[in-house]
């Protein structure tokens, strides 16, 4: 028996916390203990939990932030906890995932310490997220096409499982930054350290599907993404900030370009065009000058 704990990062979204800490609590294969980073909520959250008596049960754990650190500062707070308080692996998830109830049973058949394993975010049918799996870079939009246990390019932080091991080798996700991208680091990171990453096709997670649409532009297919202007800035400031880290040449030949045609994909598919241009420049201005963090506001996005 392996020692897991599940780390859900929460911001503001009490309701959907609850499902999924209800499911976690569910598990065929039980959990160790459950960590809630709570991103410093101004909705009630914690008040919440606790009229739901959740925070009587030994195994939920809170950890309160004096200020809202993103996704990448909420997973990182509670990787390092975990971890120093002696579990073997962490189990990490966004407060608006759902797993089904043999998720992490499905998941443990395969996980190994030496390498990173994923559950498949799932919107009915439907993968909630693009899915790429290798050798051939094939892109998976169907939850039936998913193999039982596959290599993949990169997965995101929602039924992320990675190991002591590995933490020992790597250190935490990059919490500069902020939101997006943050979770494809930590996977480079990985694999450039001789860790490899496997999606388990029978280990499903309700989750939102991305608002997703492909782009053709010269004979090159681009899956974009619609975002509102905030998170276009994080998108294409930390897509830059992993070329320039671990692509070298291809980051001036094929990254810079590419988000340049989703800024163009973005002007012909999605409102707020004026917004979407300041987004988009200033996330490439801060790429390139390494300003990195929580910048949104500064911007006035």
């Amino acid at each position: 028996m392996k020692n897991i704990t599940a780390v859900v990062v929460t911001y503001n979204r009490k309701k959907l916390l609850l499902n999924c800490i209800s499911a976690l609590l569910e598990q065929s294969l039980k959990l160790s203990k459950i960590i809630i980073i709570d991103n410093a909520s101004t909705d009630g959250t914690i008040e919440y939990l606790e009229k739901n008596q959740l925070l009587d049960n030994p195994k939920l754990v809170l950890l309160k932030q004096t200020e809202n650190t993103g996704g990448a500062g909420g997973f990182s707070t509670g990787m390092k906890y975990a971890f120093e308080h002696g579990t073997d692996y962490v189990w990490m998830m966004d407060d608006d995932a759902v797993p089904h109830q043999d998720a992490l049973e499905q998941l443990m058949k395969h996980a190994t310490p030496h390498h990173i394993y994923g559950s498949l975010a799932v919107n009915g049918e439907d993968t909630a997220w693009t899915t790429t799996l290798l050798p051939e870079s094939q892109i998976i939009d169907a939850k039936n096409l998913v193999p039982e246990i596959s290599e993949v390019q990169s997965l995101p932080f929602l039924g992320y499982l990675t190991s002591k091991e590995i933490f020992e080798r790597l250190g935490l996700p990059d919490t500069s930054y902020f939101i997006a991208a943050d979770d494809v680091e930590y996977c480079l990171r990985a694999q450039r350290a001789g860790f490899k990453t496997y999606i388990c096709g029978q280990s499903f997670i309700e989750h939102p599907k991305s608002d997703r649409y492909p782009f053709n532009l010269f004979g090159k297919k681009l899956i974009c993404l619609k975002l509102v202007p905030w998170k276009r800035y994080y998108d294409t400031r930390n897509r830059l900030l992993i070329a320039r880290k671990y692509y070298g040449i291809k980051a001036f030949t094929q990254t810079f370009p590419a988000s340049f045609a989703r800024l163009f994909a973005a002007l012909l598919n999605e409102p707020n065009k004026l917004m979407q241009i300041k987004a988009f420049f200033a996330g490439v201005y801060d790429a390139v000058f390494k300003k990195t963090g929580k910048r949104h506001d500064y911007w006035n996005l």
